[in-house]
């Protein structure tokens, strides 16, 4: 994994959840030690659910400062989904106990931060360590709402599919209609 090494102290940032048809679209964002070094945190896209829950308590035990946080789908629904994914890690930002002096987001969109620089790195989850990790917690926290918003409307399951365009999904919206978990303004079926 490539490395932006700078003199600053960085906050990688990255959201999940954007192409979901139901649940939040959630944000971390992570400031690392200088020391952190952990070859299997990648992009959380390639790794199992198992290896997720590990590398997430990893990194929180071991990152200088991490925060995670949520928007709804109503939100979603009236601002969008850019607009809420970049509002969401506004957000993690705003949770930082640590105040970054750089910001390293992933892809390529990204309104200014409190007068913070940022960078937007295409793929960065493949390619910055820091936006990696921010990926991994993100993803197992999003997941792990998911399994409980699962137990409520198991008809969907969103254990499995998180809330995405799956065929099973889908079927289920016909069958069953939205939930007050679905985000109205997508594509349902």
């Amino acid at each position: 994994m490539q490395l932006f090494i700078t003199k600053f102290t960085e906050a990688g940032c990255d959201e999940v959840g954007r192409g979901c048809l139901a649940g939040p679209v959630v944000a971390a964002s992570v400031i690392l030690n200088e020391n952190f070094n952990n070859f299997l945190v990648k992009d959380s896209k390639t790794l199992s659910k198992t290896s997720i829950k590990k590398l997430a308590e990893y990194i929180k035990i071991n990152a200088r400062d991490y925060a995670i946080a949520e928007l709804p789908p109503e939100f979603i629904d009236k601002h969008n989904i850019l607009n809420a994914s970049i509002h969401a890690m506004h957000l993690a930002l705003d949770q930082l106990k640590v105040r970054p002096e750089f910001i390293l987001v992933d892809g390529n969109r990204f309104h200014p931060y409190n007068y913070i620089p940022h960078q937007c790195v295409i793929k960065g989850d493949s390619k910055v360590l820091s936006i990696a990790a921010a990926s991994i917690l993100a993803k197992d926290y999003r997941d792990r709402l998911m399994e409980k918003l699962h137990e409520e409307y198991p008809q969907y399951g969103w254990a499995k599919n998180v809330g995405y365009p799956t065929k099973a999904h889908r079927d289920a919206i016909r069958e069953f209609g939205p939930t007050p978990y679905h985000r109205m303004s997508f594509k349902l079926l």
